[in-house]
């Protein structure tokens, strides 16, 4: 059989965008804020990650401008070589010092960082023990490596202590989970997987995308709401939610970090965060150290909109963040509910298999701590409408 026949015989999307529903890919030509230009309309945006409105932040903007006029405007080379510039060491510092860890490595992306840091430290006798809900990046970075991966119900504690007692106990175990997962908007039972961790002689590494900058006091993310912080290896974190550019980073002790700096193939193969990403990084974190206000903004924004989905009727799970799913359960329910939200001036994300599992498809939105009242009274009353043109309230 032909190689590409497989893309010949892929006709799903063309058959929704015949259909005027396609939702992916839309162009923005403007910056990334609590509103959005999309072919020349004005868009509320509650589609994003822009947890803390630092995309259009000045000192931000002015960071990224300064480094590209000191350093130019990329590396041209990786981390390993010629790609490590004196303010990537610098981030390096100031970010260990924040997650309160003895050391800490920038990747190129988030999803990098995981397989980076996965790959490399596990090897074929170990084991990584994942959530089912687990995000992507943890997944091919577990594929990538030449451990054993297992498999816990999401969220379960009790399916984790099985899972935990089935390994060959004189084989290294890693559990990885997300902080905040990424879908569903709910925290992972840290308390609980530290106790069990402890028990069985395991690592913990904590994928925090979507919880720096949002959780904790310090706005150091799960383990930090939870007050383990010693009781957690390895955190991870990215730049392109909270901190408001790319890349990504892995905390933890000094030894680990020198180790996964050596043999991480997605650092040592690929160009280093370019100059402004690096500068506009060390501006954020300067903002989430001594601005925790935005965090309070965030949460009261948070909370209303939770509160109203619910009363509304609408079923939006277990989450516990500004990460609030609006339950559809069907693909194209999905896509006609999203295009009549985009008509009327509101972008979301629809979520389908195998994304979510069949019967959870969803709309994914997410919260600014610079949205206006106006802007969530707009989406809150637009919401209401085509969810009873849905029939989904």
């Amino acid at each position: 059989m032909d190689l590409f026949q497989k893309c010949k015989e892929f006709t799903a999307a063309r058959e929704v965008m015949a259909k005027g529903l396609y939702p992916f890919f839309n162009p923005i030509s403007s910056g990334a804020d609590t509103e959005v230009i999309i072919n020349g309309k004005k868009i509320i945006m509650i589609g994003s990650n822009n947890y803390l409105g630092l995309t259009s932040h000045p000192r931000v903007k002015l960071a990224a401008i300064e480094a590209i006029e000191r350093y130019g405007s990329g590396c041209t080379g990786s981390r390993y070589l010629n790609g490590t510039l004196d303010i990537h060491e610098e981030l390096e510092r100031r970010l260990a010092n924040f997650m309160k860890k003895e050391a800490a490595l920038v990747f190129s992306t988030g999803f990098q960082t995981n397989l980076g840091t996965i790959s490399s430290l596990v090897g074929r006798k170990d084991y990584m023990i994942t959530d089912r809900s687990d995000h992507a990046s943890i997944v091919d970075g577990c594929r990538l490596s030449f451990g054993r991966m297992s498999k816990f119900k999401h969220n379960d504690m009790a399916d984790l202590e099985r899972v935990l007692a089935s390994c060959e106990k004189e084989s290294g175990r890693m559990i990885i989970v997300d902080g905040v997962f990424s879908m569903e908007g709910d925290i992972a039972n840290l308390p609980e997987i530290v106790k069990l961790a402890a028990k069985h002689d395991t690592r913990v590494m904590v994928d925090d995308a979507h919880a720096i900058g949002v959780l904790g006091e310090g706005g150091r993310g799960t383990a930090e709401h939870f007050g383990v912080e010693d009781q957690v290896d390895l955190v991870m974190g990215t730049f392109s939610k909270s901190f408001a550019s790319i890349g990504g980073f892995i905390a933890g002790k000094e030894e680990v970090i020198h180790y996964i700096k050596h043999f991480a193939r997605a650092l040592i193969f690929s160009a280093s965060m370019p100059p402004s990403a690096v500068a506009t990084c060390l501006a954020a974190l300067d903002i989430i150290e001594t601005e925790p206000e935005r965090r309070t903004r965030l949460w009261k924004i948070t909370r209303r909109m939770q509160e109203e989905y619910k009363n509304m009727g609408f079923e939006i799970g277990p989450t516990q963040t500004p990460i609030i799913p609006i339950h559809v359960g069907d693909d194209m329910k999905c896509f006609q509910f999203w295009k009549m939200l985009f008509d009327e001036g509101i972008f979301t994300n629809p979520i389908i298999s195998p994304a979510v599992s069949p019967g959870s498809q969803l709309l994914r939105t997410s919260y600014t701590a610079t949205h206006t009242d106006t802007q969530m009274d707009k989406v809150l009353d637009v919401f209401q409408r085509v969810g009873k043109k849905m029939g989904v309230i």
